[in-house]
C-alpha cells in the first residue's frame, strides 16, 4: 500500500502540532510540580478527556477491536461492567483522600496512609508494569506500521529487509514520543491527549459507519455471527457456553470487581490526570467526566473487531458478504480474509496452538478494516487515528513512569535532599530510559494473539492486590503498614502460582502459564486472567487483615483526611446537577444499567 500526498500531509501536521504542543508546555514548566503534575491547574473538562485518552491509547483501540472479534461484544463488559462502576466510585469516594492529602502519586498516598516499605513496593511494581503498557501501545504501532506497508517501498530503495521496518517503526515511534513528553511534561501529554481523543473519533466513526453498511448493519452482524457474538450476556450462565470462557460470577467478581477497580481506583497513569485538575470538585468530576464519554467508546473500538471478524471468511472482492461456517459456535477459517494468520516473527512461519492450528492474529482486525475502507485522505485520518491512540497510550503511561520514579523511587532511596531543577532534570532522564526499557517490553507483547490478553495479565499480577490495599486501608482504620506490606507481596505472589499452574485451552506451557504444572485448564486466556485477578485480591484482602489484627495501627490523629471515617465530608447541596459528583455518579450508573440491558 502506498499513502498520497495527502494522506503524509495529514500525518505530518499532526506530528508538528503533538512537538508544536510538547514546545509550548515546555515554557510552562517552572518546577516539580509543573512538571509532573501540570501545576494542579487543569480544568475539569480538559483533565476528563485527559482521563479517558489516556486509557484510550492503541492497546484499546486495536486491543479492544482483537478482542472484539475474538470474543464478540461481550467485550463490552469492559466498559460497562469493567469501568463505569469503578470510574463513578473513584469520583465519588476516592478522589478526597488523594487530592485532599497532597499526594504527588499514589505510592506515596500508600506511604502516608501505610508506612515506607508498602510505598517501595507498590512503587517498584508499577512503573514495572507501566513499562510494560508502554510497550504494547509501541509494539502495536510498530505492528500497524508493517502491515500497512507503508515504507516497503523505501527501504526496498535503501536495500534494506523488509523485516526491518517492524524494528525502525518502533525505534521512530519511541523517539517522537520521547521528544514532547521530555519537553512537555504531563501537561504537554495532556493537551495532547485531548487532541488525540478527537483523533480517534474522527477517525474510527467513519470506520464503523462503512463496515456496518457492508454487512448489513447491526441486524447483519446478528444475522452472519449469532448470539455468542453479538448478544453481551449470551451463555454466561456457565464458563463453557460463551466465548469469554467465564461464567458470571468470574466476570463480575474478576473483572467488574477486581480488575476494574483495581485498574480505575488506584492505577497512577490515569489518577495522575484528576489529580492534575485545579480544586477538589473539579478533580471529583474528572472520572466521573470521563466516566459518561467512556460507557459509549465500545462503538468505535470493539464493532470494528466484529465487522472484521464478519468478513474474515470470505473478503467481499465483489461486494457480495459470505457468510463464515459456524461450527459448535465458533467462526472456521476458510479464506484469510480480514484477519490474517498470526506469523511468527523469528521463524516467518505460522503460530499453531497446542492442536497443531493456525492462530489468527486478532490484532490486525482493526488496522486491515482500515485499509479494506479508506480511500486516500480518509486513510491519512484512520492511520493518524491509529497513531494518536498510540501516542496516547505510550506518553500515559510514560509520564506515570517518570513521576514515580523520581519521587518514589529516587528522591526516597536514592537522593532525598537536592533542589526542585534536579528532580525535574532526573524526570526527564527517567522519560528516556522508560522508553528504552519500553523497547525491550514491544518484543514480549508480540508473543500474545491478542494483547488485551497480555494487559489483562498484567493487570491482574499488579492492580488487583494493590486495590485490595487501598480498600481496606481507606475503609478500616486498624490496617497497619505490615498488613497492607504483606498482603501486596502474598496477593503478587499468589497471581504468580495461579498463573503457573494453570493454562487456557489449546495454549502451550511458557509464557501463558503452566511453568509450574498443569493442574487446571481454562476455556480462554480471558478466563484464566479473570481469576488470577480474583486469587490475588482475595489473597492480599485475608492476609492483610489477619497481620493487621496482630501489629499495632497507626494512632487516629496521623490518619486525618487519609481514611474514609476521619475525613471531613464535602457538601453538594447547592449547584448544577453536573457540578455535583454524587447525584452525576448516579446517573452514569443509571444510563449503563440502561446499555447493559439493551445488549443483553
Amino acid at each position: 500500500m502506498q499513502l498520497g500526498a495527502v494522506d503524509w500531509g495529514i500525518i505530518a501536521l499532526y506530528l508538528l502540532f503533538v512537538l508544536g504542543i510538547g514546545i509550548v508546555a515546555s515554557r510552562r514548566n517552572k518546577s516539580g510540580t509543573d512538571f509532573f503534575l501540570a501545576g494542579r491547574a487543569i480544568p475539569a473538562w480538559v483533565a476528563g478527556l485527559a482521563f479517558i485518552s489516556a486509557n484510550l491509547g492503541a492497546q484499546e483501540v486495536i486491543g479492544m477491536g482483537a478482542s472484539g472479534a475474538k470474543y464478540g461484544i461481550s467485550t463490552a463488559h469492559f466498559y460497562w461492567i469493567g469501568a463505569i462502576p469503578a470510574m463513578v466510585f473513584i469520583g465519588v469516594f476516592m478522589m478526597p483522600f488523594y487530592y485532599g492529602s497532597k499526594a504527588r502519586s499514589v505510592p506515596e498516598y500508600l506511604r502516608m496512609r501505610f508506612d515506607e516499605k508498602t510505598r517501595a513496593l507498590n512503587a517498584t511494581i508499577f512503573a514495572f508494569m507501566t513499562i510494560l503498557n508502554s510497550g504494547i501501545s509501541m509494539y502495536a504501532l510498530a505492528k500497524l506500521i508493517q502491515t500497512l506497508h507503508v515504507f516497503d517501498i523505501p527501504f526496498e530503495r535503501m536495500g534494506l529487509p523488509e523485516s526491518w521496518i517492524f524494528h525502525a517503526a518502533i525505534g521512530a515511534s519511541a523517539l517522537v514520543v520521547l521528544v514532547y513528553i521530555y519537553m512537555g511534561g504531563l501537561r504537554g501529554a495532556i493537551y495532547n491527549e485531548v487532541l488525540q481523543f478527537f483523533l480517534i473519533v474522527a477517525g474510527f466513526a467513519p470506520l464503523v459507519w462503512l463496515g456496518l453498511k457492508q454487512v448489513g448493519g447491526w441486524h447483519g452482524l446478528e444475522t452472519t455471527l449469532g448470539p455468542s457474538y453479538t448478544q453481551a450476556w449470551h451463555g454466561m450462565a456457565h464458563a463453557s457456553t460463551n466465548r469469554l470462557g467465564v461464567d458470571w460470577f468470574g466476570l463480575s467478581m474478576g473483572l467488574g470487581f477486581v480488575l476494574s477497580f483495581g485498574y480505575w481506583c488506584t492505577d497512577f497513569l490515569v489518577v495522575q490526570r484528576a489529580m492534575a485538575a485545579d480544586s477538589m470538585t473539579a478533580a471529583r468530576r474528572t472520572p466521573l467526566i470521563a466516566a459518561g464519554v467512556k460507557m459509549f467508546i465500545p462503538f468505535i473500538v470493539i464493532l470494528p473487531g466484529l465487522i472484521a471478524i464478519a468478513l474474515t471468511s470470505a473478503p467481499d472482492k465483489t461486494g457480495a458478504l459470505s457468510h463464515p461456517v459456524a461450527v459448535a459456535g465458533a467462526i472456521q477459517q476458510h479464506d484469510p480474509g480480514v484477519i490474517p494468520i498470526k506469523i511468527d516473527s523469528a521463524t516467518g512461519k505460522p503460530m499453531l496452538d497446542a492442536r497443531g492450528r493456525p492462530q489468527l492474529d486478532y490484532d490486525l482486525a482493526t488496522p486491515n478494516l482500515l485499509l479494506r475502507y479508506f480511500p486516500t485522505g480518509m486513510l491519512g485520518v484512520g492511520l493518524t487515528a491509529l497513531l494518536a491512540s498510540f501516542m496516547s497510550g505510550m506518553a500515559g503511561n510514560v509520564t506515570a513512569f517518570n513521576t514515580v520514579f523520581t519521587y518514589d523511587i529516587y528522591q526516597a532511596y536514592i537522593r532525598r535532599k537536592a533542589d526542585d531543577a534536579h528532580y525535574v532534570l532526573v524526570g526527564r532522564l527517567a522519560t528516556f530510559f522508560g522508553i528504552a526499557a519500553s523497547v525491550a517490553a514491544a518484543y514480549l507483547a508480540s508473543q500474545f494473539n491478542n494483547i488485551n490478553d497480555f494487559l489483562q495479565l498484567i493487570m491482574a499480577f499488579v492492580n488487583a492486590p494493590v486495590f485490595a490495599t487501598f480498600l481496606l486501608g481507606m475503609f478500616w482504620k486498624r490496617t497497619t503498614g505490615h498488613g497492607a506490606f504483606t498482603g501486596l507481596a502474598a496477593g503478587t505472589l499468589t497471581a504468580a502460582i495461579h498463573h503457573g499452574l494453570t493454562l487456557p485451552l489449546d495454549d502451550i506451557v511458557g509464557l501463558k502459564g503452566g511453568w509450574i504444572a498443569v493442574t487446571h485448564t481454562y476455556p480462554s486466556e480471558m478466563a484464566q486472567n479473570f481469576w488470577t485477578a480474583i486469587w490475588a485480591w482475595s489473597a492480599c484482602f485475608l492476609v492483610t487483615i489477619a497481620v493487621s489484627l496482630v501489629t499495632r495501627p497507626r494512632p487516629e490523629e496521623a490518619l486525618a483526611g487519609l481514611t474514609y471515617s476521619l475525613t471531613p465530608k464535602t457538601s453538594e447541596a447547592h449547584g448544577a446537577w453536573y457540578g455535583r459528583p454524587v447525584l452525576l455518579g448516579v446517573v452514569m450508573i443509571a444510563a449503563v444499567i440502561v446499555l447493559n440491558l439493551i445488549f443483553r
